[in-house]
């Protein structure tokens, strides 16, 4: 098994293998933050670091280059944190194990971060080298980019005097991206009432999804388990009497969730139907989603006659009308651009406590589509007495007609790889928008190394994708005199 330090480009693996060593889960940037600040101190380079942990490190220009326009290279600190049910690792403390397995980099049971430590790593290696050849640099490192943009949402770019942006934070190498989509955070919050019984409780979970990222793969048809388990407690209410609590199901709105756990309490003696229901609920998802998501299982686990607090009727209708009738996945394809997503939804958490609580990531690339949807989801809130809460809201990056930038990457990609690259539009949000919405005239592209299955547990980053993306970054900012 080969070590990072032992892949080339070294110099990028020597940072990025630094960074799996640091806790950088969303909202847990401190560490990290400061490591840049350690980094710009021991290179003698200028900085700024603010109070949310966004870091910006300056670079002259090398010579000859003194005079030219500066380039802002641009990537995100924070890590999604999935891991598997066995792994012990602490995400608030403890470093990543991380293996190389042929042409991949992974982490042994959990997300590798490389979404966007090699944003973090390329940036590292060009600001410590003393011979590669680049105009003034000024590099921004945002946090808490995969909980909604958060960083670049609340930094300062006054002082920025770049209008070129190398946003390094896309995972097919070969496309350029030049907009995406806005979108924000959206929580219905329902209140629940509760009534004291004893049942026969089992603890019921819908689990083995691919799961993914909200943007990325929401056209893939994978199934959510949040949905999935709505419609098991629909079908079931058809069929038999029952009582839930406990319901829990994903971890981040942005991510399509792998597994929901409920609690369910059935009558003395009804054990032998519910599982039967289960067991034949489970053969027909199966064969729904033998080919998009071959793995998904649904399992129990009886725990006896209980006493405990569910949900009373007119709640438990609720919450099941409300998981079969939320919207969720695409709900509008572009009329514009081909097989893009226009407008689309994943219900990524859900929780049962004193509320119903169903968070949601909402994108798209028209404004107006994306209020419209967020009124549905406020509407069917306050139908049941709850409210809708909206966070997090970033603007769609709107293709720029005219770009230097990517006249530039298009033609060093020809040079390079002997064919033209893919310019596209990405349904999936990224941070392009909102620094755009804050610097006048910003000339922006996004662009990366091969990652795949990113916010997943197989997440794992292409070595030889990375030295290309490297080469090519290289030539992109000798060309940009």
């Amino acid at each position: 098994m080969r070590v990072l330090s032992e892949l080339q480009p070294r110099e990028v693996f020597h940072y990025f293998e630094d960074l799996t060593r640091i806790p950088h889960g969303s909202t847990n940037t401190k560490q990290i933050s400061d490591y840049c600040v350690r980094f710009a101190k021991d290179h003698g380079l200028k900085y700024i670091q603010d109070e949310h942990n966004n870091v910006i490190l300056f670079k002259e220009g090398t010579p000859g280059y003194e005079a030219s326009d500066p380039v802002i290279i641009q990537g995100h600190l924070d890590m999604v944190c999935e891991k598997t049910p066995e792994s012990t690792i602490d995400f608030m403390k403890d470093p990543l194990e991380i293996s190389v397995d042929g042409d991949f980099v992974h982490a042994n049971g959990t997300t590798l971060g490389g979404d966007d430590g090699i944003a973090v790593a390329y940036a590292m290696a060009i600001l410590a080298a003393d011979d590669i050849p680049h105009p003034p640099l000024e590099v921004v490192f945002t946090v808490d980019e995969e909980i909604g943009m958060l960083g670049a949402a609340a930094m300062d770019l006054s002082m920025l005097k770049g209008k070129t942006v190398l946003n390094i934070d896309s995972e097919q190498e070969g496309i350029l991206l030049a907009s995406c989509a806005g979108g924000a955070t959206a929580k219905v919050v329902v209140p629940m009432t509760y009534t004291q019984s004893e049942l026969l409780q089992y603890e019921v979970v819908i689990s083995g999804l691919k799961g993914g990222h909200s943007g990325v793969e929401i056209d893939k048809c994978r199934a959510n388990s949040n949905m999935l388990m709505g419609r098991l407690l629909y079908g079931l209410s058809k069929e038999m009497g029952f009582s839930i609590n406990g319901l829990r199901g994903g971890l981040k709105d942005n991510a399509i969730p792998v597994e929901t756990t409920v609690q369910l309490f059935v009558p003395q003696g009804a054990g032998a139907q519910l599982e039967a229901y289960l067991k034949n609920y489970e053969s027909v998802i199966q064969n729904e989603y033998k080919t998009a998501d071959p793995d998904i299982r649904v399992t129990f686990r009886p725990a006896g006659m209980q006493k405990a607090s569910v949900l009373d009727g007119v709640s438990q209708t609720a919450v099941i009308f409300l998981l079969m009738n939320l919207p969720n996945g695409i709900q509008a394809m572009s009329a514009d651009i081909p097989g893009l997503v226009e407008t689309s939804l994943n219900l990524g958490i859900l929780t049962l406590d004193e509320a119903f609580m169903a968070s949601f990531s909402v994108r798209s690339s028209v404004s107006t589509a994306r209020a419209a949807l967020l009124d549905k989801l406020e509407f069917l809130s306050e139908f049941f007495d709850g409210k809708l809460e909206v966070s997090g809201m970033y603007p769609a990056w709107e293709y720029k007609k005219d770009s230097r930038l990517r006249d530039v990457m298009v033609e060093v990609y020809k040079d390079q790889y002997g064919k033209e690259p893919e310019v596209q539009a990405l349904h999936a949000g990224v941070e392009c928008g909102i620094l755009s919405g804050k610097i006048d005239g910003l000339d922006c592209i996004s662009y990366g190394p091969n990652m795949y299955d990113i916010h997943t547990v197989k997440e794992r980053l292409s070595i030889s994708s990375a030295q290309r993306v490297w080469e090519y970054t290289l030539e992109i900012l000798k060309r940009l005199k």
